[in-house]
């Protein structure tokens, strides 16, 4: 979208601490090198995204499904493309059912 991102993501374990990474740890890094990425292809510097997250923690897979559905069609609903298949900068990735247990955290980054 051009003016958020919305992710959903399994956290990992940080092997050093024994426990799952913090969300606040997570979209530090993210908005951090995605920040440099965007000034550095941009040819600018300063602020990318808000300080804030808007995260829900989804414990069920009606909740997950639910969430994937308005993420993919999101663009089309607002207009910028016809399908989810047609927008440039959607991207999906099914993890194995590995993490499974895991919480699933689903974010609109602004």
């Amino acid at each position: 979208m051009p003016d958020h991102v919305h992710l959903i993501f399994t956290p990992l374990i940080n092997g050093r601490k024994q426990e799952y990474y913090s969300l606040a740890e997570i979209m530090g890094a993210i908005k951090g090198a995605s920040a440099q990425l965007i000034n550095c292809a941009l040819g600018r510097t300063g602020r990318v995204w808000q300080a804030e997250s808007f995260d829900r923690v989804l414990r069920s897979s009606e909740s997950l499904d639910a969430k994937i559905a308005y993420i993919l069609d999101n663009p089309a609903r607002k207009g910028l493309v016809g399908s989810f298949a047609d927008y440039p900068w959607m991207w999906v990735r099914r993890e194995s059912a590995t993490h499974a247990k895991a919480p699933i955290i689903t974010g609109k980054a602004g």
